[in-house]
């Protein structure tokens, strides 16, 4: 039995709450506050994401309409204003593509270099590289476009990164090496990562024969059967 009385017991309960209760409370309004902080948080990256996208749609309408000061002029607001979305980064292709098709490949090369190099998300950043590779070897600047290729774990783009390397080796003249490097892309085309038909073409044309994974496979296992 307890050596207090209920009254006493209860008065104990009151002085205790007097002492605590500020800190209970502060307690509850904190976490109220972090719950309604972070829908607040969330809702805000949300209409920002909105925002991005519709000023996004707006880049590739304007150059779709061959607006160009239109153009540039939005993804440079885009670039400025939503640089954390990935939709900073799809402008910026948007318009390093537009580059290249008016053969400013040094403001391409700029814009992709940018991209490649700051871009958050790792696909975007390979799409990137690849590209980049692509209007280095345009300018003649072959083995710099290799290193760019080089220079990064391309996993799924594999395919993709082996083909670009065969289009830089034989516009250097490199016949052999980009035909490795194309039956190299063709083992994995089944992927959907590259056209297979173009690559066979491409294969063909030098003189080589097509080997796809399966027939990879099963000389492999031939090969480790006594």
């Amino acid at each position: 039995m307890s050596d207090f009385s209920d009254e006493e017991q209860w008065e104990e309960v009151k002085r205790w709450l007097r002492q605590n209760l500020p800190w209970i409370a502060a307690g509850v309004v904190i976490g109220i506050g972090g719950l309604v902080g972070w829908r607040a948080w969330e809702a805000r990256q949300v209409r920002i994401a909105q925002d991005a996208s519709t000023r996004f749609e707006q880049v590739v309408d304007a150059f779709n309409r061959t607006d160009r000061t239109r153009a540039f002029t939005l993804v440079d607001e885009l670039t400025r204003d939503y640089a954390a979305t990935p939709y900073a980064d799809l402008a910026t292709l948007v318009a390093a593509r537009s580059h290249v098709e008016a053969n400013e490949l040094d403001k391409a090369a700029e814009r992709l270099t940018a991209v490649m190099n700051g871009s958050k998300d790792a696909e975007i950043r390979l799409i990137a590289r690849l590209r980049l590779a692509r209007v280095l070897s345009a300018q003649g600047k072959h083995d710099e476009a290799i290193a760019v290729l080089n220079a990064a774990q391309p996993g799924k783009f594999k395919p993709r990164f082996d083909e670009a390397r065969g289009d830089i080796l034989y516009a250097k003249g490199n016949r052999a090496e980009a035909l490795a490097a194309y039956q190299e892309a063709y083992k994995t085309s089944d992927a959907g990562v590259v056209d297979p038909d173009l690559l066979a073409l491409k294969i063909r044309d030098l003189g080589g024969k097509l080997a796809d994974s399966a027939t990879t496979a099963a000389q492999t296992t031939a090969a480790a059967t006594p």
